[in-house]
């Protein structure tokens, strides 16, 4: 038998696109009308964010059935979530988009691919994602394609328009939908309402005017990016995750799993960057639900964008030389900077100073120095995602956008259940190269979920 090497495999690899199906919401829905976005909707930067399952499929379903089952479940999904079959346009008088919530519809597309799921190329998701497992269409902001592999194995690429909401939001779509199509009762009801409301009197601290910039959708489009960057995923075996807590956790004080990540990145980042820079950032997203509710789950159902950016700058000649532990120290000052309720009312506050338009990190715009941007998704729905034919091998993230001026990596747990991570990472090639000379960070293939 003729044993094909990986170039071969994916060179060959190819997705026919075989429909499209325009799915509207069912049921009774509110009278067509218009949601502005919030002000923190506005920091979104309207990116696109595509969310990939894997499903090793048994043959006892079938193609046609599992694309009817899902269309079925999506319009009843829809009338819960009735602002995802909107459009997004420009109001005219002030620039910022806004939500039209007139059941035009989501996009579901079905496509076949001419290879079985084993022979796709994980790790390269520059091959993998746009044109073939992801399709764009703008005048959808909720989108779905349905891809069936020669094995019967499926998988099923979810994008969303940033300005619908965040991962938070987006993890509670897809529960939801999943709920429907296995016919079992929804856990939440979602919350559209807009209510982070800047204060009276707004005011803000004045660190802010550092961290965030106001820009136009044609500055996001055009951020200058000075390489070409490249799309990975990668594997990290759960003894690598402990030991690095526990080199995090030597001075005595307690470290997260994702602060002693966090430093390990940094510390490798800096063998990436051009000599002639002397310091370089981390930055962090972090969800302000359970900040702005006291802790409590009380906006765990709210559908909109409720994010901030930590940003953490350090020497690289520190960065260096320090240790582990002392690197997570850094980590988690910065991230407790922006992890509380008076920074986001603050940031709310400087967007409503800084309105009409849309507004953005500096650094992800490419104003602030070579910057590494790390999401940690470990509540993100994974293996509960089943919609009738099976748990997924694999979910993880990414983004079809080309420029950004920051590199950026996705956390997200292994299906395998074991504690491992799955990380998705759009990086400078320099980057990508400096963290897979450690094995680490180890190349996504098809054995790691046991195809």
């Amino acid at each position: 038998m003729e044993v094909l090497n990986q170039d071969d495999v994916h060179g060959k690899f190819e997705v026919n696109f075989t429909g499209e199906t325009v799915i509207k919401a069912v049921g009774p829905l509110p009278e067509p009308h218009i949601i502005s976005l919030s002000n923190l909707d506005l920091l979104s930067g309207r990116f696109p964010v595509t969310y990939f399952y894997f499903y090793s499929r048994s043959l006892l379903y079938d193609f046609i059935s599992v694309i009817e089952d899902l269309k079925s479940s999506l319009a009843k999904t829809l009338n819960l979530y009735y602002p995802f079959a909107g459009r997004i346009v420009e109001n005219s008088n002030t620039n910022e988009p806004e939500i039209v919530c007139d059941n035009t519809g989501a996009l579901l597309v079905e496509a076949h691919a001419n290879i079985p799921l084993k022979d796709l190329d994980f790790y390269n998701l520059n091959l993998s994602l746009q044109g073939k497992l992801v399709s764009i269409n703008p005048e959808f902001p909720c989108q779905v394609q349905v891809t069936n592999y020669t094995c019967s194995g499926i998988s099923i690429t979810f994008t969303f328009d940033h300005a619908l909401g965040d991962a938070s939001a987006f993890a509670r779509f897809l529960i939801s939908w999943s709920e429907i199509a296995l016919k079992s009762p929804i856990s939440s009801v979602p919350d559209h309402r807009r209510n982070l409301l800047a204060r009276c009197s707004p005011r803000y601290d004045p660190e802010l005017d550092r961290i965030f910039v106001k820009c136009t959708m044609e500055e996001i489009l055009n951020i200058p990016t000075m390489k070409t960057l490249v799309k990975r995923l990668y594997h990290v075996d759960v003894s690598s995750i402990c030991h690095l807590q526990q080199l995090a956790c030597l001075n005595g004080r307690r470290r997260t799993k994702i602060e002693a990540f966090s430093a390990y990145l940094w510390k490798v980042m800096v063998k990436a960057i051009d000599e002639k820079h002397e310091t370089c950032n981390m930055g962090w997203l972090v969800d302000g639900r359970a900040r702005m509710s006291g802790g409590r789950n009380s906006m765990s159902n709210y559908i909109r964008n409720v994010l901030s950016v930590a940003i953490g700058e350090a020497s690289v000649v520190e960065l260096k030389q320090d240790s582990i532990s002392d690197v997570a120290n850094i980590v988690h000052q910065t991230i407790s900077k922006v992890a509380n309720k008076a920074h986001f009312l603050d940031l709310i506050d400087w967007i409503e100073c800084h309105r009409p338009g849309l507004m953005l990190s500096r650094t992800v715009l490419g104003l602030g120095g070579p910057t590494l941007v790390l999401s940690s998704g470990r509540r993100f729905p994974i293996t509960e995602l089943d919609f009738g034919f099976g748990a997924p091998v694999l979910g993880t993230v990414c983004s079809t956008i080309e420029r950004l001026g920051v590199g950026y990596i996705n956390q997200r747990q292994s299906a395998n259940g074991d504690g491992s991570w799955i990380m998705s990472a759009i990086l400078w090639p320099e980057l990508a190269a400096a963290l897979e000379s450690d094995s680490i960070l180890q190349p996504m293939t098809a054995a790691h979920l046991q195809l």
